[in-house]
């Protein structure tokens, strides 16, 4: 028998299920688990996060599994062993499926994939709404893929947790900050941001572009990635921006294109993965 708040809430069913990854649940968490396993046995002792460091941040692609999956995995298996610190997620990613000017939270009170349901933390949302950066639309989260493909590792890592998803449009690195000082204040919320970079290049033209996006990452340099560098060009330069601001540190985790999965070489799309940290001492 459905309960009352069963009946009454508000879901956003998945969009990409069956697509850019597995549409039923056992195939979904053996695929994680697998994509996980490898990561775990690619890890470099050194990408471990010193013991005076606090993981604020993490920077994922968000292609199909058979194409990115690996390259998150890297990220999420460091999320893995900091899981006890996080309860809450800010998840942000760009909009690709409608035009926008300034971030969009959804309305609906969950997000549900093959593995269940997520609830979002309404009482958070409502309180950025004072912002006019800020505004509701289910439209922009009803088919996009970006903020999609994350949940399901976030499900089979974390054991409970809210989620604050925002389709983030264009907006100022400065406003984007702002409202990241605002979010990040708890040391229990987590950014997940989602982002590919370069897109259709041959590989070896990939490989160069993407270099150096990675290096302006890494050196806090927000004004020199764009939109041809990154799809989520504008929630990066928000990011880092807050970033350097706080003084917090980066390390790369992983750093290939889709020629290098399941793809041809002809025109790739290039993805990383990136930690950022602060210091707790």
């Amino acid at each position: 028998m459905m309960t009352r708040q069963e009946t009454t809430e508000s879901v956003r069913p998945p969009a990409v299920a069956s697509l850019f990854y597995p549409g039923e649940a056992a195939e979904l968490k053996q695929n994680l688990r697998e994509m996980l396993d490898e990561a775990s046995e690619a890890e470099d002792p050194n990408e471990d996060l010193p013991a005076d460091q606090h993981l604020r941040a993490l920077i994922v692609p968000h292609a199909g599994y058979v194409y990115s999956g690996t390259t998150a995995a890297l990220a999420y298996h460091l999320l893995r062993k900091n899981r006890d610190d996080f309860h809450r997620i800010l998840l942000l990613g760009p909009a690709h499926r409608v035009w926008l000017e300034g971030i969009a939270f959804p309305g609906t009170d969950a997000f549900e994939t093959p593995l269940g349901r997520i609830p979002l933390a309404k009482q958070q949302i409502r309180e950025l709404l004072r912002f006019p950066e800020v505004q509701l639309r289910d439209d922009a989260h009803q088919d996009e893929h970006c903020l999609e493909v994350q949940l399901p590792f976030l499900q089979e890592i974390l054991n409970e947790f809210e989620l604050i998803p925002a389709v983030v449009g264009e907006i100022s690195p400065d406003s984007l900050s702002g409202l990241l000082e605002n979010l990040l204040e708890d040391p229990q919320n987590l950014l997940l941001l989602s982002t590919d970079l370069s897109h259709f290049h041959s590989y070896s033209e990939a490989q160069a572009i993407d270099q150096k996006t990675a290096e302006a990452i890494e050196s806090f340099e927000d004004e020199k990635i764009l939109p041809e560098q990154a799809c989520g060009a504008h929630p990066l330069r928000g990011l880092l921006r807050h970033a350097r601001i706080q003084g917090w540190k980066i390390q790369r985790l992983g750093l290939c294109n889709s020629g290098d999965t399941a793809g041809s070489k002809d025109r790739v799309v290039g993805y990383g993965a990136w930690a950022l940290s602060e210091s707790v001492s």
